[in-house]
């Protein structure tokens, strides 16, 4: 899924769409039954009146052609005078009549419809009985009402006289107001959806301010607010996840809090041990200052033993010194304190001082001044070269030079290099790579220690693999 476009449909959207769609549907199914109500009772009432005023005039007509048994269409007594005032009699405001009387047709005035016009399957059953359809003729609606006029012998019998009778029945006027409920149902169709809108718009507003107010606050949480509470308000469901959401957040605050006490502890207790340590660290250190100038004159196992405690004293002192500068970093009591320093000089006297000098490879351009603290600048390149000369194989090169960004620092070694998998944790604290270097001198803190004053600076260390060896990467950006 794309989540820019995912919009995205959002969850407003949704329920605008839907509530739309459900005000749509059921306002078009309501006019739709409607309309069909109407013009269903329109169209047989006018059906209806119709009929029952042709079949009115019908029984009324005073022609002869039921006086003695019966008159047969050939019989002279019905007159054309006869015929043309029946024709008239069913005639009316947007009515036409066709009457036909044996071989004899009569129109009604003003009829422009013939018997073409009349369906050929709605003359045959007009021949037997009275049927009626309505017909769309020359792009109007009609009603077409067909039928024989019967009449009763003396005996009883009814028998068909041989005339026949069509009235077209005009059905504009219905069509008109059917179409005048058309429009009236759109307009009503078009409010409805404007209200729908309307209320659509609102009602998404109302349930969707709950959700958003959960999600700034929750965003809040995630940003390290932990006080961050909600008002509750009623009792559905949304009040529920409210509330739970609150009770997640107290839960939260209070493990945090505990989990910050006892870290706070943890780092009081290593940075009190580490500071108890140093007194008894720096008697050591003299003593053992003393057995390294008698060791040449004690007896061989005597020495290797001096020789032993001499370097796991140093050892423990490296670490400690490692506690505390991280116990600094921790608290954030840490103090960055720059100055215009002559990198070449610094990264000189950083070998120098270690008795590196002969064993590392420096490449510097003469006069390369940055603005850095030269005590954590020391700091860092220490432990990157230390961390090369140890685990590394020579040469070992350390080169600078200055970017539009800031300054490059890479230690670079020929070594086997560290394993890919390891890459992502060699800044980890007492992480070690490899078994075998579980009791290296190092305290595996070197590495950890050099990356919190990089970024104390403002910038980086990356480590990448080289064939061969490892290269790390130091970038400090422009105060």
């Amino acid at each position: 899924m794309n989540v820019g476009r995912r919009h995205r449909t959002g969850l407003r959207a949704r329920l605008v769409i839907t509530f739309i769609l459900v005000a749509v549907t059921a306002s078009a199914l309501v006019a739709g039954i409607g309309y069909q109500l109407v013009r269903r009772a329109l169209l047989e009432r006018a059906e209806n009146g119709a009929i029952s005023d042709v079949r009115d005039v019908l029984q009324r007509i005073a022609i002869p052609i039921g006086t003695s048994d019966l008159l047969w269409p050939a019989d002279s007594a019905v007159s054309e005078n006869d015929l043309d005032a029946l024709a008239e009699s069913l005639d009316g405001p947007d009515r036409q009549v066709i009457l036909r009387y044996g071989d004899r047709e009569r129109l009604s005035s003003g009829t422009t419809l013939g018997l073409d016009d009349v369906p050929g399957e709605l003359r045959l059953k007009a021949a037997s009985r009275l049927v009626h359809q309505r017909l769309l003729i020359r792009d109007e609606p009609w009603l077409l009402i067909g039928t024989q006029v019967h009449r009763l012998t003396k005996t009883g019998a009814v028998r068909p006289t041989g005339m026949t009778v069509f009235v077209f029945v005009s059905l504009k006027e219905e069509d008109g107001v059917l179409a005048r409920l058309r429009t009236a149902l759109a307009q009503s169709s078009g409010i409805t959806l404007a209200i729908a809108l309307t209320v659509a718009l609102v009602s998404a507003r109302s349930v969707l301010l709950p959700v958003r107010r959960l999600g700034d606050a929750a965003r809040a949480l995630g940003a390290g607010r932990l006080d961050t509470r909600l008002p509750v308000h009623g009792r559905d469901e949304l009040a529920g996840l409210t509330a739970t959401f609150n009770d997640t957040a107290s839960a939260l605050e209070q493990t945090v809090s505990e989990l910050r006490a006892l870290e706070a502890m943890s780092r009081r207790f290593v940075a009190d041990v580490s500071h108890e340590l140093r007194t008894p660290l720096t008697a050591m250190t003299a003593v053992t200052d003393m057995l390294t100038e008698e060791a040449q004159r004690l007896p061989p196992d005597a020495g290797k033993a001096v020789d032993i405690v001499v370097r796991e004293i140093n050892r423990l002192r490296i670490l400690v010194e490692h506690l505390i500068e991280a116990s600094r970093l921790d608290s954030g009591t840490a103090v960055l304190i720059r100055e215009n320093v002559d990198v070449g000089v610094a990264l000189a006297d950083c070998l120098e001082i270690r008795g590196w000098t002969g064993r590392v490879r420096l490449e510097v351009a003469r006069g390369l001044s940055f603005s850095l603290d030269p005590r954590r600048f020391d700091v860092i390149v220490a432990n990157l070269v230390g961390n090369a000369l140890s685990h590394g194989a020579p040469p070992v090169g350390v080169t600078a030079r200055a970017l539009r960004s800031g300054l490059e620092v890479r230690v670079r070694d020929r070594g086997q290099g560290i394993p890919r998998e390891a890459l992502p944790h060699v800044f980890e604290r007492f992480y070690k790579v490899g078994a075998g270097r579980a009791r290296s001198d190092g305290s595996g803190l070197g590495l950890s220690i050099a990356k919190a004053n990089a970024e104390l600076h403002g910038g980086t260390i990356r480590v990448e693999l080289c064939d061969p060896g490892t290269r790390f990467t130091v970038w400090i950006p422009h105060p």
